[in-house]
């Protein structure tokens, strides 16, 4: 049996190690340090001087990022329902109302004409929302330009999740930098690493300052502990930070390394009848993640994406189906929404492909090799 190949592993480029060694060497293991600072500044580099709060995971981000916009109980968030649960989870800490809205073809994320759809019908029922939460699904920018323009109109503010589009951009403004706030994310399976870890992305040093506070469990300046506000303990550690700071010199790497993983399975696989691609639109550039295809069982002579993904789990290869839409999860059976069936048919016919930096043309040939065999 051959060695188990995951669908998006770590894959580290040596320098973490010199970091972390500072780490211990310094003593610098408790939250906090000179490499929480470095990792932030870094990250502030690659988000046009946006100053950044390095998080203990994305969903702690954005949970401060609606704190930091007010959101309260029985206020209205819009979410894109076609997303991982984290995106959605933080509106319900607030016990707030998530209002999930479907996404469009070109990109696989949210629905600007939906969007503004639901944002008028709230408006005109007096619920106007709080905020609205869009995600770049797979590293695929959404249409940022459109979205924040409906938005601006509404006078409502964007969460940019941007917890798997880190390296992406859009008319070559990073993803992460066009709502009031941005969500990263450095969780194991991302394009890069600090094993566990997110970070938001702010407007102004203020905000900044305002997240760190809460995320230290917003201890007030004094000798004791003193707390006038609930806060979180949400900081990224200095150890992880130092793990980031390595991560971080090889990020333009191991995007081209995944956007060369896409082009190879693009290539070798698109003559298979049913199979398509998600395309990158005018001006947008995917870091590519996670390489998704959609198998359409109108057009593939039977073959499924459950098939292929059955077939692949025997070779000790894994694959996933895309996200299942937040309005179909049981948990947000309840919740309003906004569904035109995108999401659902994506759901149905969508399969993620192993997409790490560090496979091997050996390890790609493998899986295209037991994907051809399902047509066979």
């Amino acid at each position: 049996m051959q060695n188990k190949m995951w669908l998006s592993s770590p894959h580290m480029c040596g320098r973490e190690e010199g970091y972390v060694k500072d780490a211990f060497d310094t003593n610098w293991i408790a939250p906090l340090g000179p490499h929480v600072n470095g990792f932030e500044q870094g990250l502030s580099a690659r988000m046009l001087e946006h100053p950044v709060a390095a998080l203990s995971s994305g969903t702690a981000a954005l949970h401060l990022a609606l704190i930091l916009l007010g959101v309260e109980r029985d206020d209205v968030v819009i979410c894109q329902s076609f997303t991982f649960s984290a995106s959605a989870n933080p509106i319900v800490y607030q016990g707030a109302v998530p209002y999930f809205v479907d996404s469009e073809a070109d990109t696989w994320n949210m629905d600007p004409d939906l969007l503004e759809e639901a944002i008028s019908r709230l408006v005109t029922v007096g619920k106007r929302p709080k905020a609205v939460v869009v995600v770049h699904l797979y590293g695929m920018p959404a249409k940022m330009d459109r979205i924040t323009e409906i938005c601006e109109r509404y006078q409502v503010p964007v969460v940019e999740d941007a917890a798997e589009a880190l390296g992406s951009s859009l008319h070559e403004k990073p993803c992460g930098t066009f709502g009031r706030f941005g969500v990263l994310s450095f969780n194991g399976n991302k394009i890069i690493t600090t094993s566990g870890g997110g970070a938001l992305v702010c407007p102004d040093d203020a905000f900044a300052e305002r997240a760190r506070f809460l995320a230290t469990q917003a201890r007030d300046t004094a000798p004791h502990y003193q707390h006038s506000v609930i806060g979180y303990n949400y900081r990224m550690s200095n150890v992880c930070a130092a793990i980031g700071r390595g991560q971080l010199e090889v990020l333009d790497q191991r995007v081209e390394q995944r956007r060369k993983n896409f082009a190879y399975y693009q290539e070798t696989l698109s003559d298979l009848p049913g199979i398509s691609f998600l395309s990158e639109t005018a001006g947008s550039f995917s870091n590519r993640w996670l390489t998704c295809m959609t198998i359409d069982p109108d057009h593939s002579g039977g073959v499924t994406r459950e098939s292929v993904r059955l077939a692949l789990e025997t070779q000790q290869i894994e694959s996933r189906p895309l996200w299942k839409p937040m309005h179909l999860q049981p948990v947000f059976a309840n919740a309003p929404a906004m569904s035109t069936g995108v999401s659902e048919r994506l759901f149905n016919t969508g399969l993620c492909l192993p997409s790490g930096s560090n496979l091997t043309s050996e390890d790609l040939s493998r899986v295209v090799e037991h994907i051809r065999k399902n047509w066979k």
